[in-house]
Parts: C-alpha cells; structure tokens; sequence
C-alpha cells in the first residue's frame, strides 16, 4: 500500500497567552504504587548541537512502573477513580493494596468488576496490569495491524484478548458497545465522546504526573526551561495534559509541539480547520500507538486553545529518528522517537523556529512515550 507522504503544519501565536484551570494531580496516588520511581530526563548534547539549541533531554517513559509506555499512568488513576466511585469510597489517600482488599472483602464473586478498553497497543496493557493487581479479569479489544510484541504483550497481562479486522476508532466503538446492559463491566477508554468523558479526564490527569516530573527534574538540576515541550499525539489524550500542565497558573509557559505520522494526522488537521476531523487510518505506520483518526472530544478544545505548533513526520523520517536515538543508548520505539522526527522538521526551517520563540540558549524536551519493547520496528 502507498502511504500519503503530504506533512502538515500548524502554529497559534496566541497559544502561549491562554490558561487554564489546575488539573487534579494524581502524583501523590503514583508514588503508592510499588516501584514507583520518576522516569529519567537523560542530556543529549550531540542533538542539542544538531538543532541549535542550548540543551535537549529526552523524557524516557521505556520503563514506567516495570511496563515499555507511559500508560499505565493514566490507566492506574482512572481505575482507582472508577471503581471508587462505583462503590462510594473516598479516591483521596486511596491505595491499590486498599482498593484491592476492599473488594476481596465487600464485592462478591459473581460481582467482580470486569475492566474492558480498546487499545493500539500501551493503554490496553496497561488497564490488564491494573485488573491483574486488583485480582480482576480484564477484556481487550484490539484492530488489525497490532504487532505481535504488543498482543504478547497485552497476553501476558492474563487479559482476554479480542481481535478484530477494523480500525482503531471502530474497535472504540465496539469495546463500549460490549458493555452495555453489562452490569459489572467498567470501561477504561483513553478516548473521550459526548456522554463519556468522565474516565478520560481521568487518565489525562494522570498523566500529569509525567510533566510534573520533568519540572522536578529540572529544578533539582537548578536548570531554566524547558523552552519547548514536543509531545507524540493519537487522539491528544497526553498533548491534553501537557496543555493542562504548562497552560495552568504558575508554571512555565514554553512552546508546546505535537507530532504524529502522515498518515494519521488527525490532530493537525483539525487544528488546521478549525474544528475536529476524522482521518482514514487504514494505512500501516510503524507509529501504531498515533495511528487515530478522531481527535479526543474531550482535549479538543485545550489542544485548539494551548498548543503552539502541530507537524506530521513520514515513516522514514521516524525510523531514522528510532536508530538514532538507539545509537546515542537510549532505549525508543517509533511512537516516542516521533518527537525527535518532529522537531527535526519543525527547526529545519527559520521561519517555523521563530514562531516557537527558539534560539541557541533554548531548553527543549522531548518526550518519548514509549520503549522499543512496546512496538518494535517493522
């Protein structure tokens, strides 16, 4: 199949001007967790000197909480929060050894919740880890085109696994649609739509935890910056958060970049119209996890408001990115290594660099979301 090859480019200059309210911070919850540990923000100079700038730090998520992706982040939070709701228990101070004996306890077993999610790869782990440390079943739907490290991966969690033929946003459809008039089915969906945006918001603020550790990183290191945050995007759940963080009163306000392939660049061309689109996703990319084409209903109107710049970037432009960041030891798979192949493109040329307000002194920070592990090359 010929992929598009169009790249696409969007700016707002008033992006920086824009704030929001202070997300709800779910760090206090993370830090609970048993390994927990902030992900490493690793110098790489030789990049630095590539781009021009003063310094570049990659924000590696290759190893969050024993898993190859940042999800789990999201995932913990929103399932702690759905199930408190669910059965009436206060989320503040809440546990997973809490929250897991409270149902070994109070919830019989034909009454065991059920978690279910669509996922591209990372979320749906993630959300079959979390069933597993409650002592829950879990359900997962996935399209086609999934890699087989990232169904082995969702395997050995212990999830039931369904596979389907169709796309991303249909195999959304159908995880919901499963749990209808099903009354101990919970669903985890990192995709907003109207009528459901409760647990999204959720796994948004969770992710929070990962912005605010590249601040403590920062200030421990008695470092300025960062200057410019460039974040992967699928459906923008995470570009949402990283909006939330540095949008909200208080922090830095740096240039904020999104990236995500070609052939799924629902989020710019949104942010070029004006308004959400949807885009054909039945193209391979080896940037699976970005491979959405419905932009999230939800972050929408934070993304259109907060973010500075939006790029798509080809196939080979990111597996170039991928061996090069392996060649510097850092461990990266293609969704992560997209920011590298974004901000390539972006500061290539002078003009697109001057709208991001970035010259030789800038701090830029790069966030990969993911480790080879997750999606290796294909």
């Amino acid at each position: 199949m010929l992929l598009p090859q169009t790249s696409y480019w969007y700016s707002n200059p008033s992006a920086r001007s824009w704030q929001t309210a202070t997300p709800e911070s779910a760090l206090s919850f993370h830090r609970s967790l048993h390994g927990y540990t902030p992900t490493p923000l690793v110098d790489l100079p030789s990049l630095a000197n590539e781009l021009g700038v003063a310094r570049v730090l990659l924000k590696d998520e290759s190893n969050r909480l024993g898993l190859p992706a940042f999800k789990i982040l999201g995932a913990s939070w929103a399932v702690c929060r759905a199930l408190c709701q669910r059965y009436n228990l206060d989320p503040d101070g809440m546990t997973v050894p809490r929250l897991k004996e409270f149902i070994r306890t109070s919830v019989g077993v034909a009454e065991l919740p059920v978690l279910v999610s669509a996922t591209d790869g990372n979320h749906g782990r993630a959300v079959a880890r979390m069933a597993g440390l409650l002592g829950l079943s879990a359900r997962i739907y996935i399209p086609a085109g999934l890699s087989s490290s990232a169904i082995d991966g969702i395997r050995s969690e212990g999830a039931a696994l369904i596979e389907t033929d169709i796309t991303y946003d249909n195999v959304v459809t159908l995880a919901a649609e499963s749990t209808e008039g099903e009354a101990f089915d919970v669903l985890i969906q990192d995709t907003a739509w109207q009528g459901y945006m409760e647990v999204p918001q959720w796994i948004v603020d969770g992710y929070g935890t990962l912005f605010g550790e590249i601040d403590d990183a920062l200030q421990e290191q008695h470092a300025t910056g960062p200057d410019l945050v460039v974040c992967p995007v699928g459906v923008g759940s995470l570009a949402q958060a990283l909006v939330e963080h540095y949008r909200s009163a208080g922090n830095a306000a740096p240039a904020l970049l999104s990236t995500e392939p070609n052939t799924a660049a629902c989020i710019a061309q949104s942010l070029q119209a004006g308004k959400p689109v949807v885009v054909d996703t039945s193209y391979p990319s080896i940037m699976s996890g970005l491979n959405c084409g419905t932009p999230s209903e939800l972050g929408w109107p934070a993304l259109m408001a907060g973010i500075d710049a939006a790029v798509s970037v080809s196939e080979a432009d990111c597996r170039q990115a991928v061996l090069d960041l392996r060649r510097l030891g850092q461990d990266v798979g293609p969704c992560g290594a997209a920011t590298l192949a974004g901000v390539r493109s972006a500061l290539a040329s002078p003009e697109r660099r001057q709208q991001m307000s970035l010259h030789e002194t800038s701090v830029i920070v790069l966030v990969s979301t993911e480790g080879l592990a997750a999606n290796p090359l294909r």
